[in-house]
């Protein structure tokens, strides 16, 4: 790689990092293209010039933190042999990235119904494609065995990770109370009796 491109990716990184470390200590209000310049040590300039604008900076920070938080779900998802087996895989990788990595997992929620991701949506879609390709390749042969409910993809992923997103949310906030281990315990085979296909 030319020297000016490892310069490059050196330098969206350092933004990308003090972007989510300005977000978890100030939040939404302090989020702003001075604060994270300042933490960054990066002109304002450079910012624009890799990102186009705050918000592309912002959807470059949500699609990182969701490849992050993918990655570990499909690396637990392909591990797993069973229908049921997978279930906790995807329910338990998604906790455990929440309780390990709130940053991301508070910048992830806070931002779902953000402005900037509809500007940014095919660069949002093109990030969680692999992911939806991999669960969809995981899942094809086990509804086709009758192991899982023959649903529509879409569906099985809204069923799965609509419960596991709604305790994270609630854990990340400081409004309810949630319990993220009794949670690992609990949901998987909750969320598994809804796919299962029941003879």
């Amino acid at each position: 790689m030319p020297p000016k491109q490892q310069r490059g990716e050196a330098t969206v990184d350092r933004l990308l990092t003090a972007a989510l470390r300005v977000y978890a200590e100030s939040g939404h209000e302090g989020f702003t293209v001075h604060a994270v310049t300042r933490a960054s040590g990066i002109s304002a300039g450079s910012l624009y010039h890799h990102f186009g604008s705050f918000d592309g900076l912002a959807a470059a920070l949500y699609a990182r933190c969701m490849e992050q938080l993918f990655e570990q779900m499909v690396t637990a998802l392909t591990r797993s042999r069973t229908g049921r087996t997978g279930v906790r895989a995807l329910v338990t990788a998604y906790l455990r990235f929440t309780e390990e990595h709130a940053d991301a997992a508070l910048f992830l929620h806070a931002s779902a119904y953000s402005g900037y991701l509809d500007a940014h949506a095919e660069e949002i879609r093109a990030a969680k494609e692999s992911f939806r390709q991999s669960v969809a390749a995981w899942l094809r042969p086990r509804i086709e065995a009758g192991e899982i409910a023959p649903v529509p993809e879409a569906l099985i992923e809204a069923v799965v990770i609509g419960p596991i997103a709604e305790v994270a949310r609630r854990w990340l906030s400081s409004t309810y109370e949630a319990d993220l281990a009794e949670a690992r315990r609990v949901l998987p085979d909750l969320i598994w009796q809804s796919l299962r296909r029941v003879p």
